[in-house]
């Protein structure tokens, strides 16, 4: 019996699927078995997917609420997220300085544009580069009368071409014993107020840049901080303004 079964297993043969035949060529490969089975695997996990999304749509709360029905828009029949509303966290000026720079070195550049600030703030007055001061100066008198006949130039003890200034006001005296140098004529001091304008300008950015700056290194600081283990609480959300604040656990040091 076993010499049988040894002589009939050796007159088999290993089936093969047939190919697409010669006149059937035209139309590509013959689809196998396998391929017939991925295909109707995925036909029926689509199958599968629709029918349990109508069964959840069936029977969902009409009046139920969720946050993406005013967070999302359709555009062109997708649905799209809403830019949000509330200011970024972080820009992509930050980004590239944080990725690119280690907190030394921005640390070195925020006291480098303070140390410039400082020094232009020595050269100039600060006040508007117009001339004009933002704030008011208030004189108190104790009439009316002496409201009428309230004279500023005579209550600066300067000449009334110079009242209007809010720097470089001499008084009489002065004026009257010693040598005041400087420009008089209009197109020189035009020139000199466009100059003045041109280091206001400077200022207003050097002043700007060390802010970011200083808010790129506060972030990177916060981020290394982050990296302790200790147990921790966030306190305030990040702003493109300012690095976020978290409340660290007390350790006490052995």
């Amino acid at each position: 019996m076993s010499s049988f079964r040894k002589a009939l297993k050796s007159r088999q043969r290993n089936h093969h699927e047939r190919s697409q035949p010669g006149f059937r060529k035209h139309l590509g490969l013959l689809e196998k078995k396998k391929d017939y089975k991925l295909r109707a695997d995925d036909y029926h996990k689509k199958q599968n997917t629709l029918s349990a999304l109508r069964k959840k749509a069936l029977d969902k709360n009409p009046d139920e609420f969720y946050y993406k029905m005013v967070n999302t828009q359709l555009q062109d029949g997708v649905h799209v997220a809403k830019k949000a509303t509330e200011e970024e966290e972080i820009t992509e000026e930050q980004k590239k300085v944080m990725r690119t720079q280690d907190i030394k070195y921005v640390e070195m550049k925020r006291v480098a544009e303070a140390r410039k600030i400082e020094r232009m703030k020595g050269e100039l007055h600060i006040l508007e580069a117009d001339g004009k001061q933002k704030n008011k100066h208030t004189f108190f008198v104790n009439s009316k009368k002496e409201v009428e006949s309230f004279d500023l130039a005579k209550h600066l003890n300067t000449v009334p071409e110079l009242v209007d200034r809010v720097f470089n006001r001499p008084t009489l005296k002065t004026l009257e014993t010693k040598n005041i140098k400087g420009a008089v004529d209009p197109k020189t001091m035009k020139k000199l107020a466009k100059q003045r304008n041109h280091q206001y300008k400077i200022l207003s950015q050097r002043i700007d840049r060390e802010k970011k700056m200083y808010v790129i290194s506060q972030k990177i600081q916060t981020r290394k901080d982050l990296q302790d283990k200790n147990k921790k609480v966030k306190v305030k959300k990040e702003t493109h303004t300012a690095a976020a604040i978290y409340k660290f656990d007390t350790k006490r040091k052995r």
